[in-house]
């Protein structure tokens, strides 16, 4: 991959949870063209190595690492292996995040009507607690565990980064999605409270929050099968001032001025949106 602009990485070691997907993947292979060691982390092992493999085929250095973020004895063999393979952690992209339909209504708005039993119809009175919880621990507590694991080896070192994933929903929660919105929200939360808690021991805190961008988790929500936009995905881009989603290519120079103690040494604690506009748009 092309990335806008090169940064010194080399020798700097990174964990990327959530490595094996669509975003988190073009992170991990970013930041392994600017020199650094990759740890592709993933619950999915196998997604993990396909990452990792096409790092080290494009002739970087990776490896595949299967780690739950929300148990911390997955995640402390995970550290374990870094460690032994590539050496400790200097930089943590927090990636792993989504959501879960038990947290999700089936409609916007509620209407009495939709009251009545009907089994097609999630309301807001039917969500799962468990899917609520689901998603908070998922999205949150996977940031803030890995944090926890990864963040020791950081402790006083030169240009400690922790940088985690947030979203649009953050500053403006989407209809349907009570449970992810809310748990982005406290990402977002948490970044600046670590930033502020970090600051004596040397380490730098900060988020990104994508706007829209069509991934693996999202594609069947947006679109049909023949590739065309659904409704929803019509009202997304009809608040998008650039007209447009996101390509997981637009989040690397963000990214890599972030982690770059050069360009942002003295930014911490920040969300930064990427959101062709989304953000900004009152939509009057």
């Amino acid at each position: 991959m092309k990335i806008p602009f090169n940064i010194d990485l080399k020798e700097k070691v990174v964990v990327v949870t959530g490595g094996g997907g669509v975003l988190c993947g073009v992170f991990a292979k970013a930041l392994s063209k600017c020199g650094a060691k990759i740890a592709v982390l993933d619950l999915n092992k196998e997604n993990a190595q396909r990452v990792a493999d096409e790092i080290n085929n494009d002739g970087g250095t990776a490896i595949g690492v299967a780690g739950n973020v929300l148990d911390k004895e997955s995640l402390n063999k995970a550290k374990a292996i870094v460690n032994e393979k590539l050496g400790t952690c200097d930089i943590l992209i927090n990636g792993a995040g989504g959501n879960h339909p038990k947290g999700t209504t089936t409609k916007e708005y509620l209407n009495i009507e939709d009251l009545e039993k009907n089994d097609e119809i999630i309301t807001f009175y039917d969500l799962d607690p468990k899917g609520i919880e689901f998603v908070f621990n998922l999205n949150f507590l996977g940031t803030l565990i890995p944090t926890q694991i990864f963040s020791k080896d950081m402790l006083e070192k030169e240009d400690s980064v922790v940088i985690n994933i947030s979203s649009m929903n953050s500053f403006v929660p989407l209809t349907k999605i009570p449970a992810y919105s809310g748990a982005k929200a406290a990402v977002s939360n948490f970044t600046k409270w670590l930033a502020v808690h970090m600051s004596k021991v040397e380490i730098r805190v900060n988020a990104i929050a994508p706007g829209f961008f069509l991934t693996n988790q999202n594609r069947g929500l947006l679109t049909n099968e023949d590739g065309s936009f659904k409704p929803r995905a019509e009202k997304i881009l009809s608040h998008t001032p650039m007209d447009r989603f996101g390509e997981p290519e637009d989040l690397v120079g963000t990214l890599l001025w972030l982690v770059d103690k050069n360009s942002s040494g003295f930014v911490n604690g920040t969300v930064i949106p990427v959101d062709g506009g989304f953000s900004a748009y009152s939509g009057v």
